[in-house]
């Protein structure tokens, strides 16, 4: 716990630019709504092979909010994919299913998050909505 307390703090005091603290917890904060934007979309469109899409767009949008908000991202993708694997190989005892979709939604977070447009894993048929 110790461990994972100094390594968040440590990485805010990095990630925080010249503006101050202020203005990165904000956009972290919008960021992480950004995030839980495109993931209720994503379960309200309930679409196949969309996925990648919306954690590409939710990085995406997060990303456009500034140094909080990439932070937020990546704090949220890394939380994100080491609970789905303690829980595939603890709670399922499957040690390396979904391996190929997991790198997959990395790639598309990391595509999101370095500015590119969600839009190139936009699946056909998806509803303009979305």
């Amino acid at each position: 716990m110790r461990l994972a307390t100094v390594i968040v703090l440590c990485s805010l005091f990095l990630g925080v630019s010249g503006d101050g603290w202020y203005s990165f917890f904000k956009e972290a904060v919008q960021g992480t709504w950004d995030l839980w934007r495109a993931y209720r979309d994503n379960l309200e469109a309930n679409y196949q092979n969309a996925d990648q899409y919306f954690y590409a767009r939710g990085n995406y949008e997060a990303q456009q909010r500034g140094s909080g908000g990439i932070w937020a991202a990546k704090i949220i993708s890394t939380g994100r994919k080491y609970f789905q694997g303690l829980l595939n190989r603890y709670y399922f005892g499957i040690r390396n299913h979904g391996l190929e979709t997991l790198q997959a939604t990395q790639k598309a977070e990391e595509w999101g998050r370095s500015g590119k447009s969600p839009n190139h894993f936009r699946p056909e048929g998806l509803p303009e909505k979305f």
